[in-house]
Order: structure tokens, then sequence, then C-alpha cells
């Protein structure tokens, strides 16, 4: 099988867009810093592009997670691999993921950020896959929000590949 990469959104509509989102965080947090939290790995894109869009002040942290369940869908049970180096309790923090399918490990993760009792509590992501929604989230910030098909760039992969695109494409297989 080989993969072709259809182009879905632009490196420039990303950048337009992060920039947008990036007004309206500065706006919402008042100018005070804001901690960043960046679900792994594909969130490490998004994170970093939106950090250098910032002009507030800004930390950055880490958590790594993994899903349970088969191989197509989230079951929500999560466990963490890598959790946050520090404590958030009374800080602003945004939470940055690559993508929103099902809502099930986000909902958890939401519940337990809210229960480290941070100052406020926003979540940013990119990309938005209603059609797949399971559990429902709040989220503050949506980047894009996308049909359910298979996609891959600007963090996402495909078997740990095309993470690095700098667009976000449709995954298509075709017969070699």
């Amino acid at each position: 099988m080989k993969e072709r990469i259809e182009v879905m959104i632009s490196a420039e509509e990303i950048s337009a867009r992060l920039e947008e989102i990036a007004k309206q965080v500065e706006k919402d947090f008042n100018g005070e810093q804001v901690e960043l939290v960046c679900v792994l790995k594909g969130g490490v894109v998004t994170l970093v592009e939106l950090a250098k869009k910032l002009t507030l002040p800004v930390t950055m942290n880490f958590m790594d997670v993994s899903s349970y369940g088969d191989a197509t869908e989230s079951s929500g049970r999560i466990k963490i691999l890598r959790d946050l180096d520090e404590d958030i309790t009374g800080k602003n923090v945004l939470l940055v993921e690559d993508i929103i399918d099902s809502g099930r490990t986000l909902s958890h993760l939401r519940a337990l950020m809210l229960h480290r009792n941070p100052k406020r509590f926003k979540i940013c992501t990119l990309l938005d896959k209603p059609d797949r929604r399971v559990t429902e989230v709040p989220v503050d910030y949506v980047g894009f929000t996308i049909p359910d098909a298979f996609v891959v760039g600007y963090g996402l992969d495909y078997a740990q590949k095309y993470r690095n695109l700098n667009f976000v494409g449709v995954v298509h297989f075709e017969e070699e």
C-alpha cells in the first residue's frame, strides 16, 4: 500500500488561524502568564506555533497519555505515561491538543486538570472532528472543524510518519 496525502488545510490557513487564536487567548487571559500544557506527541507542533504567536508570558509543560480500547476508538480510560513536571494550582492553564474526535480522553484530562485547581483552565485544539464525538467536552479554541477523514501533518501521524508536514492532509491509500 502506498499513501497519497491530499492537502486539506494549508500552512498559510493554519498560521492565520493560530494568529487569531493567539489574540483571543491574550484577551481571555488578560495578558497574564499562561502555562501551555501539550498533550504529546501530536499537540507539540500546534503548541510551539501558538506559543510563537503569543505576546504574553508563557511556560510550557507536557503530558503523555495512552488510551485503552481497540485500535480505532479510545475507551477514555487513560494511563498517564508522563505527567506534568510542575503543580498547576493557581496558574492560568491552556491545554493544547492536536485533534478531538471521540472526546473521551480529553474529557478525562479536563477533569484531572480541574481537580488540580488552576486559576483558569481552557482547552485549545487545532482540529475538531465532531462526527466522531462520543463524549462532549467544552473546547474554548478550535482551529478547524473537519469531517471524519484520516488526517496527518502538523503533528498528526500515520505509523509515526508525516508529523513534520506543515499542512493538514487527508491520507489516501493506493495499491502500488
